[in-house]
């Protein structure tokens, strides 16, 4: 059974366009390949903490120096970087937000990149320590962006997770949400197109996979 850690990033209860597409990506999934064991961090109802000057000395004094507010802070960092590298599939709810990622993702990365626990130095540059991992992105933004260009969430994005070791990244994306109904239909109706094609790319590796077992 695949362990799949889901990670919704929007601020929005309700009417979250990403979090409602990585929903049917996800149903599909498990359609497509059992019911996999999900766990689930949501941003909105448990809000990460920015890193700050007395986080990162909590990272740095060694363990057995720790106060008991150093180590619940550690614990915590820890915790997210557990929860990535038991994943096998991780699911991301990608909203654009002033042409970037929501701030709280930026501060989940800011937890999991830690030199040592998901990459290394070496003389030849940065190693990715995470390995043999499948990323979906469920990107959702108001306009129609050019990547480097106006949109600096989806290069982004693929490059910390590229920094950390994890190249197979599906990349699905609803574009022009807030330019008319019907631009916002189009871009919901081409996401969902890419979610069958990812699904489907999916089931034909699992079957050849299964195939050469």
């Amino acid at each position: 059974m695949k362990n799949v850690l889901r990670i919704t990033t929007s601020i929005f209860e309700k009417d979250s366009v990403s979090s409602m597409l990585m929903e049917e990506l996800i149903a599909a999934l498990e359609s497509e390949g059992g019911v996999p064991n999900i766990v689930e961090r949501n941003f909105r109802e448990e809000p990460v903490p920015h890193l700050d000057a007395s986080w990162l000395q909590a990272l740095l004094t060694p363990d057995t120096e720790r106060s008991a507010e150093q180590k619940a802070k550690v614990d915590y960092s820890d915790s997210l970087i557990t929860e990535l590298q038991v994943a096998d599939t991780i699911v991301i709810a990608l909203p654009m937000y002033n042409f970037s990622l929501p701030s709280m993702l930026k501060a989940w990365v800011d937890h999991i990149a830690r030199a040592g626990a998901t990459f290394k130095y070496t003389e030849k540059g940065s190693v990715g320590l995470l390995q043999d991992k499948k990323v979906y992105l469920v990107a959702a933004m108001g306009g129609i962006h050019d990547s480097g260009v106006t949109d600096f969430l989806r290069p982004y994005m693929k490059h910390i997770l590229s920094f950390v070791g994890i190249t197979d990244v599906e990349m699905i994306s609803a574009t022009g949400l807030n330019m008319g109904p019907e631009k916002r239909e189009q871009g919901i109706a081409q996401a969902r197109v890419e979610i069958a094609k990812a699904v489907s790319q999916q089931d034909v590796q699992r079957t050849a996979t299964e195939g050469v077992a």
